[in-house]
């Protein structure tokens, strides 16, 4: 499996986000991450279906909804008629998380779990069969730019422990403070899609950007999805 490169608007500039995804698009990006704020499980708001709705028309990349939101139960059908291909909601919001996940998938869209940087892997067992992608928030959510959590890197690999252990070939997403310097080692640890906002749309060209990070995974091998304890590597690019 390749690695995905999935830019996030929360970085780019509103005023011409056209512009911005276009010229993501143009450096190669696999995905569109969208944060959904509603200014009460994180502090901030940002968008909602309108929103994605526009961004559908001018793209032809996957829009990856990311619900940062108190009750994603009531947004998903409004979403997913938006456009979204990915939607994925936080473990500390969702007392019937089994549930929902199951009806995001019924509805063709793949679903996806989120964990805050201190809640723990164990929290996604009991819905380990039942994702597409697990996201691992390597800052704690709410705003753009912040520093990447150092220890977000292991636990990507205890995730992946996880996913492993109920045979799960869920993609890992990790999202905050990804850049050039950190790329490589969080492909190694068993990232699949990484999601990077300020390094992509902070920079003078976006473009160039998107294949400089393209680039910095070039090559780097690590175990296949279900391969813990085997010796087959997969390459990411």
């Amino acid at each position: 499996m390749s690695i995905r490169l999935a830019p996030s608007i929360l970085s780019a500039d509103f005023a011409a986000l056209g512009a911005a995804v276009a010229a993501a698009e143009r450096g190669g990006a696999d995905l569109i991450h969208v944060d959904v704020m509603d200014g009460h499980f994180v502090p901030n708001i940002t968008v909602g279906p309108l929103v994605v709705r526009a961004l559908k028309r001018v793209t032809h990349l996957p829009l990856d909804v990311h619900l940062m939101i108190t009750e994603p139960d009531r947004y998903v059908d409004a979403f997913v008629e938006a456009g979204a291909a990915m939607l994925s909601v936080h473990v500390e919001v969702q007392p019937h998380l089994h549930r929902t996940l199951s009806y995001i998938r019924r509805l063709g869209v793949e679903a996806g779990v989120v964990l805050n940087p201190s809640t723990p892997v164990t929290a996604i067992e009991e819905v380990a069969g039942d994702v597409d992608f697990v996201l691992v928030m390597s800052v704690n959510p709410g705003f753009g730019g912040q520093s990447f959590i150092a220890r977000s890197e292991a636990k990507v690999r205890a995730v992946r422990a996880l996913l492993d252990r109920h045979a799960s070939r869920a993609a890992i997403e990790i999202d905050g403070g990804v850049d050039l310097g950190n790329a490589a080692r969080l492909a190694e640890a068993g990232v699949d899609i990484l999601v990077a906002g300020q390094a992509i749309f902070g920079q003078p060209d976006p473009a160039a950007a998107v294949r400089a990070m393209r680039e910095a995974v070039a090559g780097v091998t690590r175990p296949a999805p279900g391969a813990a304890g085997a010796t087959g590597q997969r390459t990411a690019g």
